[in-house]
């Protein structure tokens, strides 16, 4: 039963709880300006984690470097991403889009990783590489700019690939930088870094960091702190010290399709057959990329 737990169920679950940050920026989407909410959403995990860091006397960076360089991670891993997602996901990018957009940050990491990190890239993981962007392909190329309540706006579409440009360059920056680094410390300065580009953002929009005291908003603040960020977070920490990490990567391809479940059931987000069959090549790319 413990090697179930570790190799099959948390990973799952794990997958879910990242899944529905997708669909939390979707519910809230039409009650509430996205800046100030991932600025609030931000604050929140940072207080939360770091609560939980000095409880389990977390081992913070001995040196200035090492706060810089996870406060740079969080930057762009966390508050360019987040604001990028939540701000697509408003204007209009469907929840099972984004996270085919979101599930291909695995796919630019591994592309970027020879040139950047000076890491071998295999010939599998080129071919994965190249389905998983070929199957992106077919399900966004037939909707940019579509007029039909389906289509995708372009726009939005851009702000999500930046967000995953954002969170890819974050990755190799932890990858090279944190190493050997506390992950629950390393966790709570990235989202100490986020509030520093949310903040700033939600000020300068004119829109503050108040959002409207709605059922809704304050279910999907709850939602977005507590769930998709704390417990996500913890449940990783989780499986890398059960040694469980492939377990997570093989599954994470399933994030899309499971996103756009959930988004068809909750929102009525309904993806053509072009679409689904692209977001099942995409799939098999990400996984074959995973394999290495």
């Amino acid at each position: 039963m413990p090697a179930l737990l570790a190799n099959v169920l948390i990973p799952s679950l794990f997958v879910l709880i990242w899944a529905t940050g997708f669909i939390a920026a979707r519910f809230v989407a039409p009650h509430a300006q996205p800046l100030p909410f991932v600025a609030l959403r931000v604050i929140g995990v940072a207080l939360v984690l770091g609560a939980i860091a000095l409880a389990l006397r977390a081992r913070w960076p001995w040196t200035r470097a090492g706060w810089r360089d996870a406060m740079v991670a969080g930057v762009l891993m966390q508050g360019c991403y987040i604001v990028g997602v939540f701000w697509a996901i408003h204007r209009g990018l469907p929840a099972g889009i984004a996270a085919l957009v979101g599930s291909l940050q695995p796919l630019a990491t591994a592309m970027l990783a020879g040139p950047v990190l000076g890491e071998a890239v295999s010939l599998r993981r080129w071919c994965g590489i190249g389905l998983g962007f070929l199957g992106a392909g077919l399900v966004l190329a037939p909707k940019i700019g579509a007029a039909d309540p389906a289509g995708i706006p372009p726009v939005a579409l851009a702000a999500c690939a930046g967000a995953v440009a954002a969170i890819t360059l974050g990755t190799l920056w932890q990858k090279r930088t944190g190493a050997d680094a506390d992950l629950l410390a390393t966790a709570t300065l990235q989202f100490v870094g986020a509030c520093g580009v949310a903040v700033p953002l939600a000020l300068l929009s004119g829109d503050g960091l108040a959002v409207p005291p709605l059922l809704p908003v304050w279910l999907g603040m709850a939602w977005s702190v507590l769930v998709s960020s704390v417990a996500g977070i913890l449940l990783l920490l989780v499986l890398i010290r059960r040694g469980a990490v492939a377990g997570v990567s093989a599954l994470l391809f399933l994030v899309p399709p499971v996103s756009a479940t959930m988004a068809y059931l909750m929102f009525g987000e309904a993806l053509t057959g072009l679409q689904v069959a692209g977001m099942a090549v995409a799939a098999i790319g990400v996984a074959v990329a995973n394999r290495g």
